[in-house]
């Protein structure tokens, strides 16, 4: 359960991302506890939130990282990342970028087309250096969660089929300046049952079987374990044990074989809260207002995905409840965080706390109306 010094809030100006230390450890010593089987490797997906403070801490329990641009690779090494355990995904990498991920001799370049692998090719062999890469397999595979987020439908535009694997794996065979490390898979984010991974495990044991005799150093299952936006109290640390035993069961490695992951949402989403006060409670015809002084600028996630994030009112003190719609002061009708949000009687300069928001809240956040980034604050229960 996340801890909040309220005492604190008062009287700090917001809207501010607060951040519960003690929650973050105790889910990366649950990660490193369940993940314990030989040759699993957990990676820190940067996208989720790149917060250097939060960076310092992942990076300190000696998990890798996954990057998606020339400014995170920077942001992982800076923050104690080694350079050999680093990913790079993404569907458009530029020259400048595939050239720092060769010079860092970052772990892999995790390749999603053919064009892009010919130019990682010609750029490595003009640089004289190895260049490692992985193919990013599209195993079509549907998630069921939001279209905005699956990625491993033949109609995403991530990743290559496996239909279209053989000239890749010969442009990789015939240059010296390319070593292949493996295959990576990513089927989508906040997925809630195991179901999914299983299908995985399926597909990957197939594309294992076809290439039998080839090497494949490394397998990459991608990441997209979901969390429990509802009750974040009640399941504060996702299911790590069902997910890592999912892969331990139905995954078969080859001896020495190592398997990796890439987790984001779930390592930090839940210790993270957007923090802010309440402006005015506006008096509708058939609806109440809260209106915060955040808005989608902090958090868009709730106007970009329409997604759900528990609403809390920390300060209010009243025994009775009333429906309101909870908004931001942006000029944008798709600036609401929540409607019909059951809260106790709430007030000017009551303490807002947006839940589950440590993942793709303030890393998401943006200038729009020329208003300033978010503040931070950390809380740890030593």
């Amino acid at each position: 359960m996340t801890e909040f010094p309220i005492s604190g809030f008062r009287e700090k100006e917001t809207p501010f991302y607060y951040y519960d230390i003690s929650l973050l450890k105790k889910t990366l010593d649950t990660i490193k506890r369940t993940s314990a089987y030989p040759g699993f490797k957990v990676h820190y997906a940067l996208k989720a939130n790149s917060n250097p403070e939060l960076l310092r801490i992942i990076s300190s329990y000696g998990l890798g990282a996954d990057t998606v641009s020339a400014g995170e690779i920077r942001t992982a090494v800076d923050t104690g990342f080694p350079a050999a355990k680093i990913a790079f995904a993404g569907v458009g990498k530029t020259d400048a970028e595939i050239e720092l991920a060769i010079k860092y001799g970052i772990g892999a370049m995790n390749v999603e087309s053919l064009p892009e692998l010919e130019n990682i090719r010609d750029i490595a062999c003009r640089l004289d250096i190895c260049a490692n890469v992985a193919i990013r397999v599209n195993p079509e595979i549907d998630a069921h969660t939001h279209h905005y987020i699956t990625t491993g439908l033949a109609e995403n535009k991530f990743g290559t089929l496996e239909c279209d694997l053989e000239p890749m794996l010969r442009i990789i065979k015939d240059c010296d300046r390319l070593n292949f490390t493996g295959f990576h898979f990513h089927i989508g984010s906040q997925i809630t049952t195991m179901e999914p991974f299983r299908i995985l495990c399926e597909r990957i044991n197939k594309l294992q079987e076809k290439y039998s005799d080839m090497e494949i150093p490394t397998l990459n299952v991608g990441g997209g374990l979901g969390i429990d936006y509802d009750d974040p109290d009640l399941n504060p640390i996702p299911d790590f044990k069902g997910y890592f035993d999912t892969f331990a069961r139905y995954l078969r490695l080859r001896p020495g074989q190592e398997l990796h992951f890439e987790l984001g949402r779930s390592i930090v989403a839940q210790c993270g809260s957007l923090i802010s006060r309440v402006l005015y409670v506006k008096e509708g015809h058939q609806k109440k207002f809260v209106i915060l002084d955040a808005g989608m600028t902090a958090l868009i996630r709730p106007a970009l995905y329409q997604a759900y994030h528990r609403i809390d009112n920390l300060t209010s003190e009243s025994d009775k409840k009333a429906e309101y719609d909870v908004v931001g002061p942006i000029c944008e009708s798709s600036d609401t965080f929540g409607e019909n949000i059951i809260l106790p009687l709430t007030h000017r300069g009551d303490i807002i706390a947006i839940r589950s928001a440590g993942a793709y809240g303030e890393t998401m956040a943006s200038t729009y109306n020329s208003r300033p980034l978010p503040q931070t604050m950390f809380f740890d229960n030593f």
